[in-house]
């Protein structure tokens, strides 16, 4: 039976969609078999970022309605035969999606895949809701930004009250993602420090996903960066992030920091 994993935040461009492939891609390439869902309806850029946007017919959409059976939506990675992608629609509104239908679809997937991983747009609306609703586990995608990192304690807040597991009593297992950090600007606290997210947060750290060109270009040739660049820090970082989320102790390698944000704020405002 599959492990649910939605990955979600509250801010939208903090990098849920390059995430979503690279973590998919990293379990595909550790032997496990994953499903990625794009829950972004309207919008539909995963398929872009795992170079697939030619190859879709059918969508979630159309599984959900009964238009198309999940066999003819699922496409499957041309690189890795364990990776296969469930697109959205890019021309219908995400009030097409009901939470009948995608619960059915999500247990069909249960059934096939040892990881379904939920793409979710960002916000609070439906899509992200309902991205979120049937998830076991939960990666939250934040960058080190106080408006990042604000929204990103609301979505917390969502997962542990809008859940199918949150209904039980029981709770998704939490994790959090830092993306796009920048050591040298922390330190001149131009943004928040990992200690600062992890006080606000009050959630285990996933991984530390550094500022790099390399994750942009591999996702503007359509490949996750753990496989377009896999000898880069931002390969090499999700990873790590990879073996954690399957349990294995991997040192986390914090960058160091003598500022951060909070801590010149918290200056000035003492003097």
């Amino acid at each position: 039976m599959a492990k649910v994993l939605v990955v979600t935040s509250g801010k939208g461009g903090v990098g849920k969609t390059t995430s979503t492939a690279a973590i998919g891609a990293a379990l595909a390439q550790s032997g496990q078999k994953v499903v990625v869902v794009d829950f972004d309806v309207g919008l539909r850029n995963l398929d872009l970022v795992l170079g697939a946007e030619r190859r879709v017919v059918f969508d979630l959409i159309n599984v959900v309605q009964g238009v198309a059976k999940l066999s003819q939506a699922l496409i499957r990675d041309k690189r890795l035969e364990n990776l296969w992608l469930l697109p959205a629609s890019q021309t219908r509104d995400k009030d097409a999606l009901t939470d009948e239908g995608v619960g059915r679809v999500i247990d069909e997937l249960r059934q096939s895949f040892d990881w379904v991983i939920c793409d979710s747009p960002a916000g609070i609306e439906r899509g992200a809701t309902l991205a979120m609703r049937y998830a076991d586990e939960a990666v939250i995608v934040t960058n080190p930004e106080v408006s990042s990192v604000r929204d990103s304690d609301r979505i917390i807040g969502m997962l542990d009250s809008k859940t199918v597991k949150a209904e039980k009593g029981e709770r998704v297992t939490k994790h959090i993602l830092i993306t796009r950090f920048d050591a040298a600007r922390a330190a001149r606290g131009e943004m928040l420090a990992i200690e600062d997210v992890l006080e606000i947060l009050a959630t285990p750290l996933l991984g530390i996903i550094p500022e790099s060109q390399d994750v942009l270009r591999a996702s503007n040739v359509g490949c996750p960066v753990v496989l377009n660049g896999p000898s880069t820090s931002a390969a090499r970082a999700y990873m790590d992030a990879t073996k954690r989320l399957l349990g294995e102790t991997v040192t986390m390698k914090v960058p160091a920091e003598r500022k951060g944000l909070m801590k010149l704020l918290l200056r000035r405002r003492a003097a």
